[in-house]
C-alpha cells in the first residue's frame, strides 16, 4: 500500500497517538505541529505496522521513527537493546542519539551511539548498563555482534535510516548481515530520500507487508531553494567563498577531496573567515568539535567532503556552496539538501571554473535546472545579495524547445 501527501498537517502529535508525556516534552521545546512525513507515518508506526517513508532531507524523519520506537521499548537487560537504528555515518549516529535522548530520559531510558573511530569501551559499557536503543553504523555494530558485546535477541523494533546512502556507501552487505541476525518477529521501518533497486531489495527481503508513505515536492529541487552558478577563476574561488561568508551566517562548502577540504579551510582562515574542515581522515573528536562549533555559530564556514552531504543534519544552513562541482545530479541534490530544510529558504551556489562549464551544464540538464552560469569575481557587489539577485533569464543555457525535446526523450 502506498500513500502520498494530500492533506494538510494534523492538528497535533496527540491526535496521531503519541503518548502524552512525549507530547508535553515536544511542546516544551516548541515542537507542536508534525511535519508531513510524521503525520503520514506516525499512526501506522504506533499501531505496529512495518512502514517505509520517502521524504526529502530535513523533513522530520528522526521523530517519525523515534517517537514510535520510544513508545515501544522498555528498560533493557544488559547487552540486549530492544530498539535498533542503523545509520550510514558517525555524525548521524550522534545526532539521532542526541535527538532521542531527552525523550527517552522522560521514561528513565537511555540510548547509545555505536560507531567506529571512537573507543569501544564506552559503547559496550552503555550496553551493559541497559541502553534500550542502539543507534549504530553497520561496521561497528558487526564488531560488537561478533564480540558478543551486543545480543540482538530482544530487538523488537528496527529502523534503517538513510537507506539509499547506505547503498551509495557500499554498506548493503553489512546491513544484510545484521538484519539476518535479528528476530524474525519485529517491527521494521525504512526511511530514505530516494528508493532505488537496492533499497527495494531491503524492503522485499526484510519487511512484512509494509505501508509505503511518500512526501513528494513535485520536483527533486526544493522550491524554497535558490540556485546560482558562478563562473570563477580558480585563484579567486576561496575569496568568493570568503565574500559570501561576510553576508551569510552559516555556510556549508563541499569539496571533492579531503585534501581539498583542508586546503580551503586553511585559505579561508588566512582570509579572516572562521572555518573548519570535516571529513573521514579526521579523528572523531575533531569532527564532532567542528560540527558543534558550526552549529553554535563559532564557525562561519564548514568545509566538507561528500560524506557530509547526507550524513549531517544541521538546521539553519543559509548557503550550500559546491566549491568543487559534484560528479552527478544525485550528488548535487544530496549536497544541496543541507539548506532549505523543512520549508526554510536556502541558497545553493556552484563555483564553475572555465574548463568545468560543459560538465556543470550536463548536471543542470539532468537535474532539470536551466540557470545561467554568470561570470563573477570576489569583488562583485552582487555577491552581497546573491539570493535576491536574479540572473538574466535570456542567458539561460537551454531553450524551451530543447527542454521539451529532452523531456519527450525521457532525459
Amino acid at each position: 500500500m502506498t500513500t502520498d501527501q494530500t492533506t494538510e498537517t494534523a492538528t497535533s502529535f496527540a491526535s496521531l497517538g503519541v503518548a502524552p508525556d512525549l507530547v508535553a516534552e515536544l511542546a516544551a521545546n516548541g515542537i507542536t505541529t508534525p511535519f508531513p512525513i510524521q503525520e503520514m507515518t506516525m499512526a501506522d508506526a504506533i499501531a505496529g505496522r512495518d512502514i517505509t517513508g520517502k521524504a526529502e532531507t530535513g523533513s522530520g524523519k528522526t521523530l517519525a521513527f523515534g517517537l514510535p520506537m520510544i513508545m515501544r521499548v522498555e528498560k533493557a537487560k544488559p547487552k540486549r537493546p530492544q530498539g535498533l537504528v542503523l545509520v550510514p555515518t558517525r555524525e548521524l549516529a550522534v545526532q539521532v542519539t542526541r535527538a532521542l535522548a531527552p525523550l527517552l530520559a522522560l521514561r528513565g531510558l537511555t540510548a547509545v551511539s555505536v560507531y567506529g573511530g571512537a573507543p569501544m569501551e564506552s559503547q559496550t559499557s552503555a550496553l551493559v548498563a541497559g541502553a534500550s536503543i542502539a543507534i549504530a553504523t553497520p561496521g561497528r555494530l558487526i564488531d560488537l555482534l561478533e564480540r558478543r558485546a551486543l545480543d540482538p535477541r530482544d530487538i523488537r523494533i528496527v529502523t534503517i535510516d538513510e537507506a539509499d546512502q547506505m547503498a551509495d556507501m557500499g554498506f548493503m552487505p553489512q546491513v544484510r548481515a545484521i538484519m539476518s541476525q535479528l528476530p524474525e518477529k519485529r517491527q521494521t521501518f525504512l526511511f530514505s530520500a530516494t528508493l532505488d533497486h537496492q533499497v527495494q531489495e531491503l524492503i522485499d527481503r526484510y519487511m512484512t507487508d509494509p505501508i509505503d508513505h511518500r512526501v513528494d515536492s513535485g520536483s527533486e529541487t526544493v522550491e524554497t531553494m535558490e540556485h546560482r552558478f558562478l563562473k570563477v577563476h580558480y585563484m579567486d574561488k576561496a575569496k568568493v567563498v570568503a565574500e559570501l561568508s561576510r553576508h551569510n551566517h552559516r555556510i556549508l562548502a563541499f569539496t571533492r577531496t579531503k585534501a581539498g577540504a583542508d586546503r580551503l579551510s586553511k585559505e579561508l582562515k588566512e582570509l579572516g573567515v572562521a572555518s573548519a574542515p570535516i571529513h573521514g581522515d579526521l579523528p572523531q573528536r575533531t569532527r564532532e568539535k567542528s560540527l558543534s562549533r558550526f552549529s553554535d555559530g563559532d564557525v562561519n564556514v564548514l568545509v566538507a567532503t561528500n560524506v557530509a552531504a547526507r550524513g549531517l543534519h544541521i538546521d539553519g544552513v543559509d548557503v550550500v556552496i559546491h566549491f568543487d562541482p559534484p560528479d552527478d545530479p544525485k550528488t548535487y541534490l544530496h549536497r544541496s539538501g543541507r539548506t532549505a530544510r523543512a520549508g526554510e529558504q536556502g541558497l545553493v551556489v556552484t563555483l564553475v571554473e572555465w574548463d568545468q562549464v560543459n560538465e556543470v551544464l550536463g548536471i543542470q540538464r539532468r537535474a532539470d535546472l536551466n540557470i545561467p552560469i554568470v561570470k563573477m569575481f570576489s569583488n562583485d557587489p552582487r555577491l552581497a545579495e546573491l539570493a535576491t539577485w536574479q540572473p538574466p533569464p535570456e542567458e539561460a543555457p537551454f531553450t524551451a524547445k530543447s527542454i521539451k525535446k529532452r523531456k519527450r526523450r525521457g532525459f
